[in-house]
C-alpha cells in the first residue's frame, strides 16, 4: 500500500476517487468552440432556436448566451447577422442587403382589409378575444378570417380569459415576428409611422359625422374585399 492509498478516505474506490480528482474531466469547451458550436446549430437549423435548446444540444458546462453574444459580434457589420426572434435565435439575411434575396425568399401574402384590420388588433392588443377585436373594429369577425390568419401561422390561440364563458384569447406567433423582422411585439411601428408607410388610412374618428354612401355601403359583418391587400 502506498502513501496515496494511506490517504484515501475508507471504502474510496481509488479509480472513482482519481475521476473526480481529475479537473479536466468535465471541462466545458473554450468559447470559442461553443461559438462555433451555435454557428454550426444557427447555421443548419430551420427554425430560431432557444438558448435552452442549443444548452441541450452542447456539452455539460457550456454558456450559450455567452456564445450567442460572441457569434453576434462577430457577425455584426457583415451580410448575416445573428438576430433575436421572440425568444429565440436566427441567423438572418442583414437588412440592408435583403433586396439580393427578394426573387429567392420573399413570398407575396395578399390579406383582405378584414385579416389585415384583424392581424393588426392583435399585434397591438394581445391578448386580444374576438369580442374585443369586434368592438375595436366595429363590425363582427367572421370565422373565415380567424382561420386564415391561423393557417398563415401568424397568430395562434392562448389562454382562456377569466370571465364569463372563458373565452379563447388569441397572440401573433414568432413566425409573424420573423416574416416581419420583429425582436418582439414590441418593435411594432407607432401610428405615425403606420400613417406614413400608408399602412392606415385617415380614418374619421368614431363620434364624427360620416357620409350617408358610407354609412348605407357598411355592412353589419365582416365581408372579403374584392380587391386584396397586398402584405410584404
Amino acid at each position: 500500500m502506498t502513501d496515496q492509498d494511506d490517504d484515501m478516505p475508507p471504502g474510496a474506490d481509488p479509480e472513482e476517487l482519481g475521476a473526480l480528482e481529475d479537473p479536466g474531466l468535465f471541462d466545458a469547451p473554450p468559447l470559442a468552440e461553443q461559438e462555433r458550436m451555435v454557428e454550426a446549430m444557427l447555421f443548419a437549423t430551420s427554425e430560431p432556436l432557444t438558448l435552452r435548446e442549443m444548452g441541450t444540444r452542447m456539452p455539460q458546462g457550456c454558456d450559450p448566451a455567452t456564445a450567442v453574444a460572441m457569434l453576434q459580434n462577430h457577425y455584426r457589420g457583415r451580410g448575416v447577422n445573428v438576430v433575436q426572434v421572440g425568444g429565440a435565435w436566427a441567423l438572418r439575411t442583414a437588412p440592408d442587403v435583403s433586396f439580393l434575396m427578394q426573387k429567392e425568399v420573399v413570398e407575396t401574402r395578399k390579406l383582405s382589409r378584414a385579416a389585415i384590420e384583424t392581424l393588426a388588433i392583435i399585434a397591438y392588443h394581445q391578448p386580444a378575444t374576438r369580442a374585443e377585436i369586434e368592438e375595436i373594429r366595429g363590425v363582427a369577425v367572421s370565422r373565415g378570417t380567424i382561420d386564415l390568419l391561423l393557417d398563415l401561422d401568424w397568430i395562434r390561440i392562448g389562454r382562456r380569459r377569466e370571465t364569463p364563458g372563458r373565452p379563447v384569447t388569441f397572440i401573433v406567433t414568432e413566425a409573424f415576428l420573423d416574416h416581419f423582422s420583429l425582436s418582439s411585439a414590441r418593435d411594432l411601428p407607432g401610428l405615425g409611422e403606420l400613417r406614413a408607410a400608408g399602412l392606415l388610412d385617415a380614418r374619421r374618428m368614431p363620434g364624427q359625422q360620416e357620409d350617408a354612401a358610407e354609412t348605407d355601403d357598411a355592412g353589419p359583418e365582416d365581408e372579403e374585399d374584392e380587391g386584396q391587400e397586398e402584405m410584404f
